[in-house]
């Protein structure tokens, strides 16, 4: 005679209870994405709240206000891209890897933080004047850190023409990389050194060729 097993009902496992610290990141990288996918002005609290699967009070015990999540959440991304640019620019051995290093920089944090990315460079730029200006705040920070590697035997004004152009150079080369994902090729670590290689190139070739005034 045969004897039935039976298998008692499994139980789904309680999902883990995050503390306080855990669950503010887990709120932020949530909102870094919904801001970078749809913009500030059409992303809401209630929507963060939704995709991170918590209560709207819950989000407000964190953050006061969606200006207060978006202002930190700005604050957060330039401290990493900043960072990120001054120490590739400190591991530079010669005036042209230091232009390389730059944009592999500047394009490894497109590919590892494409949600941050997007939030400062994005085309979704908030149309609220206080945010507006964080943004830009950023965007001059960015220029001074790329503005002081040029050499000081140039003008003022010239140098922040470059640094406009060099930055300029970066942008459209990202825009270029993340219309190539959208059509289904992903971008890979290989990808950012090409990236870098070629757009470095094309800079250094010509930074070489300025006179100086």
């Amino acid at each position: 005679m045969l004897t039935e097993t039976i298998t008692p009902p499994t139980r789904s496992p309680r999902s883990r209870r995050l503390g306080a610290t855990e669950r503010r990141e887990q709120l932020v990288l949530t909102a870094q994405r919904l801001f970078g996918e749809r913009g500030y002005r059409a992303t809401t609290m209630e929507d963060i709240a939704q995709a991170a699967g918590v209560t709207k009070p819950l989000l407000y015990q964190h953050f006061t206000s969606k200006r207060a999540l978006y202002l930190e959440l700005l604050q957060q991304v330039s401290r990493e891209l900043l960072a990120g640019l001054r120490s590739a620019h400190g591991k530079a051995s010669s005036p042209r890897e230091l232009v390389e290093n730059g944009y592999r920089a500047y394009f490894e944090m497109l590919v590892t933080h494409a949600d941050a990315f997007r939030l400062l460079f994005g085309r979704h730029a908030p149309d609220d004047p206080e945010l507006l200006g964080a943004v830009r705040t950023v965007e001059h920070e960015v220029l001074e850190v790329i503005e002081s590697r040029i050499p000081e035997t140039l003008g003022a004004e010239h140098r922040r023409l470059l640094a406009y152009a060099l930055i300029g150079m970066a942008e459209g080369g990202s825009h270029f990389w993340v219309d190539s994902a959208r059509k289904g090729a992903p971008a890979t670590a290989a990808d950012v050194e090409l990236l870098a290689k070629r757009v470095a190139d094309m800079a250094w070739n010509g930074l070489r060729g300025i006179e100086v005034e």
